[in-house]
């Protein structure tokens, strides 16, 4: 229990750009248990990544002899196999669909490493991995046929080369080759967790808002950040150029979600109507239930000279 609440101090901290007072305010009003499931779920695509990393180089290292038993082939042997298959779910669930191909071989030096998979006949284990690049080809080649006529050659690599790697990555590795990797491999995990661990951390997990309140003059004003407590008469706003705010009830006129800002896309590719750059959760959920224009109030930043009166 120690770590996660940690964690979740430490966002709270970098929530309240580094502010005491204000971070003290944050603890008092935001449910720990909800930040952490915010950061757990904002993360999710970086932390399947990292263990699908760790994972395939335990994989490799397993099929080498005399390395069996360092910690990566240890960690991945070891582990159940319900376990590896939530991991691969999750991660074909948050992946970037242009980045899936990257699974097969993936899934195929994980594999290896399983006793389950060992004790399967090899005639099995190729008929498997035969119907799995199959129903592949087959969702991915009309995407495949765009790419190359818009002669996008970094999506093609992408979708064709990860497949001819799965049929060559099995079977036992070199010593030759599983000494440097004893080395460049946990160097490889490490440094992509405490990247992805960083990128967690400036992810937002809280609401963004766009508050308009009355003021004394009559006029209204539109106040941007992210509302952090309330009672009956005051409303607490954390807003996002810095510094909290307090507004009173009455005041408020309308409250806006303001969604996150999209990326500007690279690619005009789909797969089967699925952009190549959204998730599977993040296409399917844009289809269920697209997203609504912006309120012209979520478009205006505030900067920190002109975030509102001194």
């Amino acid at each position: 229990m120690a770590l996660p609440a940690a964690l979740s101090l430490l966002r709270l901290w970098i929530e309240a750009g580094g502010q005491f007072q204000t971070t003290l305010l944050l603890v008092q009003n935001v449910n720990p248990v909800n930040l952490f499931a915010t950061t757990f779920l904002v993360s999710m695509r970086l932390v399947t990544g990292v263990l699908v990393l760790a994972f395939a180089l335990g994989g490799v290292l397993s099929r080498s002899p005399g390395f069996e038993k360092r910690w990566l082939a240890h960690w991945t042997t070891r582990t159940p196999p319900w376990l590896l298959v939530v991991v691969f779910a999750l991660a074909l669930a948050t992946w970037q669909i242009l980045y899936l191909p990257l699974l097969i071989p993936a899934f195929v030096l994980v594999a290896q490493a399983t006793r389950e998979w060992r004790a399967t006949r090899s005639r099995n284990r190729f008929a498997v991995l035969g119907v799995l690049l199959v129903a592949y080809g087959a969702v991915v080649w009309p995407t495949w046929v765009d790419a190359y006529d818009q002669r996008e050659y970094v999506v093609l690599g992408m979708l064709a080369a990860p497949p001819v790697l799965a049929l060559g990555v099995g079977g036992r590795v070199p010593g030759w080759f599983a000494v440097p990797l004893t080395v460049v491999g946990p160097i490889a995990v490490l440094a992509f967790a405490l990247a992805a661990a960083a990128a967690t951390m400036t992810m937002p997990v809280l609401p963004l808002t766009v508050t308009t309140v009355n003021g004394t003059d009559g006029e209204s004003t539109s106040i941007r950040g992210y509302v952090v407590g309330s009672d009956d008469e005051l409303t607490a706003i954390l807003q996002e150029s810095g510094g909290v705010r307090y507004v009173h009830n009455d005041d408020v006129v309308t409250r806006v979600l303001c969604p996150a800002g999209p990326d500007v896309p690279v690619y005009r590719l789909r797969v089967h109507d699925l952009h190549i750059e959204d998730s599977l959760l993040e296409a399917w959920g844009r289809r269920v239930r697209p997203a609504p224009l912006d309120d012209a109030t979520c478009r205006i930043r505030q900067s920190p000279r002109t975030a509102g009166p001194p």
